[in-house]
């Protein structure tokens, strides 16, 4: 108890030479919490231990300038993608275009036309940033965007079907990535839920007798299954039939497709998505997608379809609960526009990973095997990933090494700066270079070069 006089006073600390220059650094008021947080934590250590740490001012404020910096770090941090998961949901999905994060630079950096009409003068809209590039992409007659497709079908089913009925098939009840299940959407909505079919097979005869018995029926929506697939015994009916039918009563047919893919995938070996094109053309009312995942913009959700319902979507209340920002417009629209110079295959990131030839995947990975001097490479599978094309993968090549304990392997990798997420494959460690970005290569050497010499002297000590 006799040390607990010993430890230093606030006072002391503050006024120590040292605290100076700490202040300088973290301001006064961050420096005062955190000589208080190391004081309780010393006289915690004093009481409950029979350790015996050291009271001096000097090492005291550096374990406040240790506390400080890890306050003050990130957690939101570049990281290195080696996984082959495109879309990797965890890693922050498409990564963007230099000329989309251009477009949010030069949109940040001052004031912008987020919401002002220059040939007026007044007061515009922020719906028309994008709207125009994808009425011509998808040869829709209106558009929206909001935050998130989770959102996009939010508003769709509380401005169209409150307080009515839904019609959905028994074998599109989704749950997807972060718990999003659509019935609890639907619910949340105010929408009631009517089921059709069964959970392998509904025919259009089921949706027609739903009809029939209820009479409260606002809208059929179809919910693209996204990340999963039922095989077997399965039937549903397509969405030209769903579009006919829904006409007949003079119902609108959402269509929530998920993945937005603008570009007809089963051109790279992969199955073919749904894309919002084809959606259209086949008489869906209302298409909702994602602007982060196949799109290969930023995180946003898109509607696209008929005047009538996007105008009673734009005036909704909840509408601007769910806008978006003018970072996220200005990414999209300068996304956007290589589709519609039918650039995007070489311009959109997303879109050079799924185009990559196998064969110049293995020259990149021969490259890292010949820098490091170890490690083997072998064909390989990537993954779409995101909810998107479940199952279908790309050949890819990869360099895999053999190294003791792989996780803790991975461990370390994360601890670099920044940070390299790789996965384990037979039980060695592997990295495809589809995902690492060019740019990134001698970053990423680099690190993976200085651990494996460090792990290369620990075993020669051992």
């Amino acid at each position: 108890m006799n040390r607990l006089r010993e430890i230093p006073s606030v006072d002391v600390l503050l006024q120590h030479p040292r605290a100076e220059v700490l202040q300088k650094r973290f301001g006064r008021s961050l420096l005062l919490n955190g000589v208080r947080s190391v004081l309780d934590d010393t006289r915690q250590a004093l009481l409950n231990s029979s350790e015996s740490p050291s009271l001096s001012p000097e090492i005291l404020l550096n374990r406040v300038e240790s506390l400080l910096e890890q306050w003050l770090a990130p957690t939101l941090v570049p990281v290195i993608n080696a996984t082959g998961v495109i879309l990797h949901t965890n890693l922050g999905r498409a990564p963007l275009s230099l000329p989309a994060l251009r477009a949010m630079q030069e949109t940040a950096g001052g004031y912008c036309t987020l919401e002002y009409d220059l040939e007026r003068g007044e007061r515009g809209s922020r719906t028309v940033h994008a709207e125009m590039l994808l009425r011509r992409i998808t040869g829709a007659e209106a558009a929206l965007v909001v935050n998130n497709n989770a959102a996009a079908v939010l508003l769709v089913l509380t401005a169209l079907a409150r307080r009515r009925g839904v019609l959905i098939s028994r074998t599109q009840l989704v749950e997807i990535g972060g718990g999003f299940r659509v019935p609890e959407v639907m619910a949340q909505s105010g929408a009631k839920l009517i089921e059709v079919g069964t959970t392998n097979r509904v025919r259009l005869e089921d949706y027609e007798d739903a009809l029939r018995s209820h009479h409260s029926v606002s809208l059929i929506l179809r919910a693209h299954h996204s990340n999963f697939r039922i095989i077997g015994f399965t039937a549903e009916p397509s969405l030209k039939d769903l579009a006919d039918l829904a006409h007949r009563y003079q119902l609108p047919l959402v269509d929530d497709l998920g993945s937005g893919a603008l570009l007809d995938t089963s051109k790279y070996g992969l199955a073919h998505e749904p894309m919002v094109q084809e959606s259209l053309a086949d008489g869906a009312d209302v298409v909702c997608f994602s602007g982060d995942k196949l799109l290969g913009g930023p995180q946003a959700g898109i509607i696209v379809g008929k005047s009538e319902w996007i105008a009673r979507l734009k005036k909704h209340p909840l509408a601007r609960a769910v806008r978006p920002d003018k970072l996220t417009l200005a990414a999209l629209a300068a996304t956007l526009v290589y589709y519609l110079k039918e650039e995007a295959e070489e311009q959109v990131p997303v879109w050079r990973m799924i185009t990559q030839k196998p064969e110049r995947l293995k020259e990149r990975a021969q490259e890292w095997q010949t820098f490091l001097g170890f490690g083997e490479v072998i064909p390989s599978r990537s993954t779409v990933g995101g909810g998107s094309l479940p199952e279908e993968t790309l050949p890819t090549f990869v360099l895999a090494l053999n190294v003791r304990k792989p996780n803790a392997f991975l461990a370390n990798l994360r601890k670099c700066s920044p940070p390299i997420i790789a996965r384990i494959e037979e039980e060695r460690v592997v990295f495809d270079p589809r995902t690492v970005l060019p740019e990134q290569d001698g970053l990423f050497l680099n690190q993976l070069s200085h651990i494996l010499q460090n792990q290369r002297r620990k075993e020669a000590s051992s």
